[in-house]
């Protein structure tokens, strides 16, 4: 049975929701599944903007097949190569043999590796600014190299001012009955749209910004990622997010505490530290490296301007969960940021020396001198200390 949704009147959504992936891209929990979006443009010639996973292969054909009401299709954009977005690619081109392919030349290249079918005979070569015409309108491409692949590109529609923007603007999350951001308090759906952003997209801020700056130049009513939700109204929300953590802006003063715990001395540091910084009417967000993974650490450390560390000495290093962490921080390239290490160490503590190598390479980050070391435990003589970071934090 196919579920397709109409974005215009000739502008149709056929992708598909996958519920039961609990690890997207095999690394990244999803806890609420993932949507693999496609959309089809009823013209004079048929266009399908990009395909789905194959985990959601079934439900996606039945739609295309139902969109077009028993019309050929004539072609298809990969405006991005990666298999959630291609996997089904070549059981397209068996089920329409005339389509062509529009893409360019990474991508017939990257087609290549991944596919045996005859590409060169049905590619459509498109670079920035060429132009599709399908009848009533002229779509463009625009290159958006690094966002996050480097043959990415974006289509442009001014018939209905759309943009169809590959992974840009997406989050983690299925489609729960409206395919409309604006069914959703953006509170509430920003969470996974920033954790989705910064842990596949975060590094390349400067790719983002350039296609942000490219956008700018465009009357823009609609974004259509490939994940997430659509945006027909209150794109400033989507962008201004976009415009912030691609500048390495934070969104608050605030700080994420992220702690992780042998028997539970630095947890309860964690806590204490987090209770006293938002008794000072800052925002926090603390996580549990043990428990939660990183990407969920690499998300709050984009948010906040600070970021506190708390952590034992585990083999003279630091505890493998927190080390994934500060590993993972700095490979995605964040930048302008206070950086506060409370290391627990029994007999002798590491934390902070090591946590200052790691973060070395990044632009503005820098380690402060509030930074701590408590013994075991925390006590009496560790509060003033702690109290210092503290108002560090909040002054």
């Amino acid at each position: 049975m196919h579920y397709t949704k109409k974005i215009t009147e000739d502008i149709i959504w056929t992708g598909a929701s996958d519920r039961r992936i609990t690890l997207f891209e095999g690394l990244y929990p999803v806890n609420d599944g993932m949507a693999y979006n496609s959309y089809l443009i009823k013209d004079e010639k048929t266009v399908l903007v990009d395909t789905c996973d194959k985990a959601v292969s079934g439900q996606f054909f039945e739609n295309v097949e139902a969109a077009l009401g028993g019309r050929e299709l004539d072609y298809v954009i990969v405006q991005h190569m990666e298999p959630d977005h291609s996997a089904t690619l070549g059981e397209l081109v068996l089920r329409y043999p005339g389509v062509k392919i529009v893409t360019n030349a990474k991508s017939i290249n990257m087609i290549k590796q991944f596919f045996d079918f005859d590409i060169d005979s049905r590619a459509v070569p498109v670079g920035e600014g060429d132009e599709l015409d399908t009848g009533s309108r002229k779509l463009s491409f625009i290159a958006a190299p690094m966002v996050h692949w480097p043959e990415v590109i974006m289509t442009y529609d001014p018939k209905s001012k759309a943009l169809f923007s590959a992974d840009a603007f997406g989050s983690f999350g299925s489609i729960d009955g409206s395919i409309w951001a604006d069914s959703k308090d953006y509170i509430l759906y920003v969470g996974e749209a920033r954790r989705y952003y910064t842990n596949i997209v975060g590094k390349y801020g400067a790719q983002v910004q350039a296609v942000l700056k490219k956008a700018s130049s465009l009357d823009i009513e609609m974004l259509l990622p490939l994940h997430g939700l659509v945006w027909r109204k209150d794109l400033d929300l989507i962008l201004g997010s976009y415009d912030k953590w691609s500048s390495f802006t934070a969104e608050d003063d605030g700080a994420a505490v992220l702690y992780a715990s042998i028997y539970g001395n630095s947890a309860a540091v964690a806590d204490i530290i987090a209770g006293k910084i938002a008794d000072q009417g800052k925002k926090v967000t603390v996580v549990d490296c043990n428990m939660k993974q990183h990407s969920y650490a690499v998300s709050a450390a984009f948010r906040h301007k600070n970021i506190v560390i708390v952590s034992p000495t585990t083999d003279g290093g630091i505890m493998s969960s927190m080390e994934d962490v500060v590993h993972a921080i700095a490979a995605h390239n964040l930048q302008n940021r206070e950086v506060f290490v409370v290391e627990n160490g029994t007999w002798a503590p590491v934390v902070r020396r090591k946590v200052t190598e790691l973060f070395g390479g990044l632009k503005n980050v820098n380690v402060s001198e509030a930074s701590f070391a408590f013994r075991s435990s925390l006590k009496e003589d560790g509060i003033e200390p702690l109290e210092r970071l503290v108002e560090a934090i909040c002054g």
